[in-house]
């Protein structure tokens, strides 16, 4: 089985994580940018932020033979803190970045017009940069705020195959399904969704222009979630194939719009200064370092 998790949360898990990942046959991923827990304070944060993401990040990930993308924005959540608001500005120089294969996470978290003023305003980034988009649907009133989500989609004039609305349920797929956009669902042990769910889901609707996730935030989430519905899948009588298409070719699909997936392992690595060190630093610990000629 491979797998491409088009939606994970690396920076909040451990080199444990990208380990079992290895081992249960992620070689590829997303991560979008999302928000860190607390409030950020200044717009500063947010270079360091968006620049460990396209750097340290992707050297980690290729460590354990993974292929690292990221997804570059201001999250609906802190677009309601006026602090951020100069983050704008500042996403043009990161969406011409190599690995940055969509704008996201943006969307609505609890449907406010400053959240709906920046999701317009990225939407319109993305169409700028020849760009996909991921959106984040709020946790509350979920099936008003897709529809306003689709809504604002149209009236921006992005086209339904460029957009992803994720975390989806079975009352919101539908609609999703008939506006033509992508349908992202993350599968969680206890929220959002769980494998069984998925299936049933999958079974109903079809595999086309889908994308399951793992998300793996801050909170209890389990980065082995896309494996794990393989399985349900293959239990369910899916097919190898079914699974493949579902796991790797229909995230290959969505991003691959962005011109700037990098699923050459050599590429990637290049890519990252990923030889053994980044900016001085490594992974490693326990382990001698021997200086080159001294070995």
């Amino acid at each position: 089985m491979r797998i491409f998790d088009p939606h994970i949360h690396m920076t909040s898990r451990t080199t444990d994580d990208y380990e079992a990942m290895r081992d249960a046959g992620v070689r590829a991923l997303v991560e979008p940018a999302f928000w860190l827990g607390q409030p950020r304070t200044s717009v500063g944060s947010f270079v360091d932020y968006f620049d460990a993401l396209l750097g340290w990040e992707r050297f980690r990930a290729a460590q354990f033979g993974i292929v690292h993308h990221a997804t570059i924005a201001l999250n609906p959540k802190e677009a309601n803190d006026p602090r951020c608001h100069g983050v704008l500005d500042l996403l043009p120089r990161y969406l011409e970045k190599d690995g940055v294969v969509a704008v996201g996470e943006t969307g609505f978290d609890s449907m406010t017009q400053d959240e709906e003023r920046v999701f317009v305003r990225q939407l319109e980034l993305a169409g700028e940069h020849d760009l996909p988009v991921l959106v984040h649907t709020p946790h509350r009133d979920k099936a008003a705020g897709t529809r306003r989500t689709l809504e604002i989609v149209a009236q921006v004039g992005v086209a339904p195959e460029m957009v992803v609305v994720d975390h989806l349920n079975e009352v919101t797929v539908d609609v999703v399904d008939d506006a033509g956009c992508w349908a992202g669902f993350s599968v969680y042990p206890d929220t959002k969704m769980d494998e069984g769910r998925m299936v049933e889901i999958l079974r109903r609707r079809g595999l086309e222009r889908v994308l399951v996730n793992s998300a793996a935030d801050w909170g209890r989430s389990d980065p082995l979630k896309t494996w794990r519905t393989g399985r349900a899948m293959l239990a369910a009588g899916f097919t190898d194939d079914d699974v493949d298409r579902v796991l790797w070719r229909n995230p290959v699909e969505f991003y691959g719009q962005s011109g700037r997936l990098l699923l050459d392992a050599d590429e990637a690595a290049g890519s990252s200064g990923a030889s053994g060190e980044y900016q001085g630093n490594s992974v490693r610990r326990g382990e001698p370092v021997i200086p080159a000629g001294q070995a």
